[in-house]
């Protein structure tokens, strides 16, 4: 039992899954948690600041309303511009700490694996998300809008959001928080197309539906889907599909029935679909695909299988969209088929025994699924974990106090800023963005993060 009824927690990642194990950690009755929060960026919330879409302003007030909530606690720190593996290993957390929680994320993504991925017009899609939100380790990255077609390979969310940023109206952007950089890039875009490959059928889309519904709000682009396997207007949606299933194919029916208007740019989905081979000289230039069909197998599951009928797509830029993937953190167990840190229920794992006191939770727990709310529970499960733990008399006594981790940290790392830093980014950047109509102006550099946080704006 941990003496004094008092933890000393450590979470990794201010992220939303970090924000979350926060939150939950705080609500706990029988213990009084003690929360260090630790993020490598100056800048706290993770995919809320540099994932959600420029264009979703009621989701990124998530961060300003619930986790700036948490951040004010009285026991929790803020402890910004720090890396984990670099200025402090894990080893001296989980002896500095009662429990060391790991919310890192996914920051690496799945490839393609077909011939000229490596050309020059190929990126993660995840690269260009984090490009347009102003991320500082993507800032520097510049992707050619100078070919009229854009390829996104995959139909989940973030290829829906892609699609969008690059065809929605300029004059919409400009009321967002999108990278004052990326505002100007997209203002001198040449893209008039952008094409969505799935490689199975409309029935197993990716996307969800409001993210579909979206495209019948956007102003000034057609939207094209081929519809030989929808339903009509009078059909049954698949008598066995779920709820779910049945509104996105409903979504899917109703846009492919909107006559075309000839607007200057359009987003076409193409289903069945799937890249063979990316053609050019030293750059992108065409794209080869397949055309697949669904075969069911033994076990009952539907799979695409290539057919033989091959084609050729024009394009000077491709986003690949087909999925996350998180990467070996130091000091750390890694599940490299999965993708995750090894773990069992959010306890960390050597081979079949738990690593006392370690624990993880969102992306880097479960892989990339779900969205920002589904954090929520993720977090809670693991904190569950900790607490029984910590009941069991299985977590070790930490063996610096709070005061002494800051002082051994600052020393480690002069340039860490705490709540207050964050603060003064946070008002520099509203502050311009206010002189524009626009929720915030982003610093886009680790250097001007930092100069802003030490510098109250005026």
């Amino acid at each position: 039992m941990i003496d004094g009824k008092t933890l000393r927690v450590a979470v990794i990642g201010a992220g939303p899954a970090g924000m979350y194990a926060v939150e939950h950690l705080l609500q706990e009755a029988e213990f009084r948690c003690e929360v260090d929060l630790y993020e490598r960026l100056p800048t706290p919330y993770g995919l809320v600041r540099a994932g959600v879409a420029p264009d979703h302003p009621d989701k990124k007030r998530i961060g300003d309303r619930l986790f700036s909530y948490i951040l004010e606690s009285p026991r929790v720190r803020f402890i910004g511009n720090l890396e984990v593996g670099t200025h402090v290993r894990h080893a001296e957390l989980a002896d500095w700490y009662h429990a060391v929680i790991y919310s890192v994320g996914a920051g690496s993504d799945i490839r393609m694996g077909v011939p000229g991925e490596e050309l020059s017009g190929c990126h993660a899609a995840r690269e260009f998300v984090a490009w347009y939100n102003g991320h500082p380790d993507y800032s520097h990255l510049a992707f050619d809008l100078s070919c009229e077609r854009a390829v996104v390979v995959g139909n989940g969310n973030v290829a829906l959001d892609v699609a969008r940023i690059l065809t929605m109206p300029v004059a919409e952007l400009e009321k967002t928080d999108i990278a004052d950089y990326a505002l100007q890039a997209l203002r001198n875009s040449a893209i008039k197309e952008v094409v969505l490959l799935g490689r199975r059928g409309h029935f197993q889309g990716a996307f969800h539906n409001p993210e579909l519904e979206e495209l019948e709000r956007l102003a000034d682009v057609d939207i094209v889907i081929d519809s030989e396997d929808l339903p009509g207007e009078n059909e049954v949606v698949l008598d066995d599909a779920d709820w779910e299933t049945r509104r996105k194919v409903k979504t899917l029916a109703r846009l492919s029935r909107r006559p075309l208007t000839g607007a200057p740019r359009r987003i076409v989905l193409r289903f069945l679909t799937s890249p063979v081979e990316l053609l050019g000289d030293q750059k992108v230039e065409q794209m080869l695909v397949v055309e697949n069909h669904l075969e069911r197998g033994d076990d009952g599951v539907l799979r695409a299988r290539p057919t033989e009928k091959e084609s050729l797509i024009d394009t000077g830029l491709v986003l690949r969209a087909i999925g996350y993937r998180g990467y070996p953190f130091p000091g750390l167990p890694f599940d490299d088929q999965r993708g995750v840190i090894d773990n069992r229920d959010g306890r960390v794992v050597e081979g079949d025994l738990p690593v006392p006191g370690v624990y993880v939770t969102g992306w880097i727990k479960r892989g990339p699924r779900g969205v920002i709310g589904s954090n929520k529970k993720c977090a809670r499960d693991t904190v569950r974990c900790l607490l029984k733990d910590a009941r069991d008399g299985h977590l070790s006594p930490a063996a610096l106090n709070a005061d002494q981790v800051l002082s051994e940290l600052a020393g480690r790392n002069p340039a860490l800023l705490g709540l207050e830093g964050w603060r003064n980014i946070d008002r520099g950047e509203r502050l311009a963005g206010a002189h524009q109509g626009r929720p915030r102006i982003k610093y886009t550099d680790t250097e001007t993060l930092l100069r802003s946080a030490a510098a109250p704006a005026g």
